[in-house]
């Protein structure tokens, strides 16, 4: 009798050690964990963020969504948000360097979501020192190095040609003033007579007047006093010629 019951309490300890067993086997895998790889930082630091998706399996387009990471500050205003794509075991991790957002004391919450599930966890930030003061360098005195400078010497004003300067009624030709060339009035008398200023008979005579007589400064002076006695009479006579051609018989005898 004492044998069957020592039997008894030795199979009783094996089930409640394998129930034991299997129950903390059981609650260690949870369906999405997370953790970080310190509890406390300081500024600078470098934190990394992991876990585990038991039912990550990439093959199933409902069942390989990243996890999303959602950090609170101690206020709770969210800080940082992360996306992060699991392994093919279901494994997730992502590291980055405390600052930004991220610069209160206290303790802060690292939430995890995946799917309906979610899960999450803490910790402690030391808080920021702030920028630091970047003092201003005195520049150190520069020698300034004076120079004397020749004084500029104006240059001599190069003397051009002298040309001379001609009076009114004369032009430059050849460095020389000469009388300027004046083209005469058209000859009224003999153009009315020959019919044209084109005959050459009216040619003729404005050749030697323009070609002649003009090239030199007496004749110009003298054709300009001429000009203003022939053109005072001879519109009237060339006129007459036109509504008397007898005359003209005449004058071109």
């Amino acid at each position: 009798m004492k044998l069957w019951g020592k039997f008894f309490l030795a199979v009783l300890a094996l089930s409640l050690l394998s129930y034991g067993i299997s129950g903390a086997a059981y609650a260690a895998v949870e369906p999405l964990s997370v953790h970080t790889n310190k509890e406390f930082y300081g500024e600078g630091n470098t934190i990394t963020i992991s876990g585990f998706v038991k039912n990550f399996d990439v093959s199933d387009p409902q069942k390989r969504m990243d996890v999303t990471i959602v950090i609170t500050a101690p206020n709770g205003n969210i800080v940082t948000i992360l996306q992060i794509t699991p392994s093919l075991d279901g494994n997730y991790s992502h590291t980055f360097t405390v600052g930004g957002m991220i610069n209160a004391e206290g303790d802060y919450t690292v939430k995890a979501k995946w799917g309906a599930q979610s899960n999450q966890t803490t910790f402690e930030y030391a808080g920021s020192s702030g920028a630091p003061v970047v003092e201003e360098e005195t520049p150190e005195p520069t020698q300034t190095q004076v120079i004397d400078e020749e004084p500029e010497v104006d240059e001599e004003p190069v003397m051009e040609s002298s040309q001379p300067v001609c009076g009114p009624g004369t032009v430059l030709k050849n460095n020389v003033c000469v009388a300027e060339q004046q083209k005469g009035g058209g000859c009224l008398i003999a153009t009315a007579a020959f019919g044209s200023e084109m005959a050459p008979q009216v040619q003729f005579l404005r050749e030697i007047r323009d070609n002649t007589v003009l090239q030199t400064e007496s004749g110009s002076t003298f054709m300009t006093g001429f000009n203003q006695f022939y053109y005072s009479f001879s519109p009237t006579i060339a006129d007459y010629e036109r509504e008397n051609l007898w005359f003209i018989y005449f004058y071109c005898r």
